[in-house]
């Protein structure tokens, strides 16, 4: 039964045309930022000197109408003790309050966001800079053990001390074989006994090959002295 009528309940719901809801006319819906806009346009313009000289010179002019015009034009007169003015001074004061309250609240809404900005702005430059102070030590950690320039001098130097000794003995040998034919070409030099002997005379022959561009050494030699030149 129960689920019967709620079954009932619902169908005669559903069947039911839903009733318009009635709007009024004349319906205030102000925009915020154009609100707030007014406000302070309204508050700096009350903060300004031309609102106290205007204000002054209106007062003024009110208050010496209504004392030395003729009663007949008087429209507030002194003896009621200008109660129109009074009312208007008042009105003026009761609004300006809020106004300068609302300028406010966007101007320490302002302030916030500002200060919401300046904080994410401070995080992300020290996040960078943390990021930063580790790259540079891990390049100074791999710049420790990159060979430096003198390291790299100290070497070729070595080198070359080892080259100007090969040259040096390549020197002495290619002076012994010149010294040897020399002997050899003089007249009455005694002919040679024993046959010619090709590993006795290699020494003499890698002697003249490594005088020669060619030679592995010699362009060795040559390419650490580019390399010299280069550092300095």
């Amino acid at each position: 039964m129960s689920d019967a009528r709620e079954r009932n309940d619902s169908a005669q719901t559903l069947g039911t045309p839903q009733q318009k809801k009635r709007r009024p006319l004349f319906q205030l819906s102000p925009n915020p930022d154009a609100f707030g806009q007014m406000t302070e346009k309204i508050a700096r313009f009350m903060g300004t000197p031309q609102f106290l000289l205007w204000m002054t010179i209106f007062c003024a002019l009110w208050l010496g109408w209504n004392t030395l015009a003729p009663e007949e034009l008087q429209f507030d007169p002194r003896s009621l003790n200008f109660t129109l003015l009074t009312l208007m001074l008042s009105l003026q004061a009761s609004y300006a309050a809020p106004l300068l309250l609302l300028a406010q609240n966007r101007q320490d809404d302002r302030d916030r966001v500002v200060a919401r900005q300046d904080r994410q702005r401070d995080q992300r430059n020290l996040e960078e800079t943390e990021y930063l102070t580790r790259e540079i030590a891990s390049l100074r950690i791999t710049l420790r053990e990159v060979a430096t320039r003198d390291f790299v001098r100290g070497e070729m130097r070595d080198i070359m001390d080892e080259l100007a000794e090969v040259q040096r003995r390549q020197e002495e040998l290619f002076a012994r074989a010149e010294a040897l034919a020399a002997k050899a070409n003089e007249p009455g030099a005694p002919e040679a006994t024993k046959p010619f002997d090709p590993a006795a005379a290699q020494p003499v022959t890698s002697a003249f090959d490594e005088l020669s561009d060619d030679h592995p050494k010699m362009r060795k030699k040559k390419k650490v002295k580019d390399i010299d030149r280069s550092f300095e």
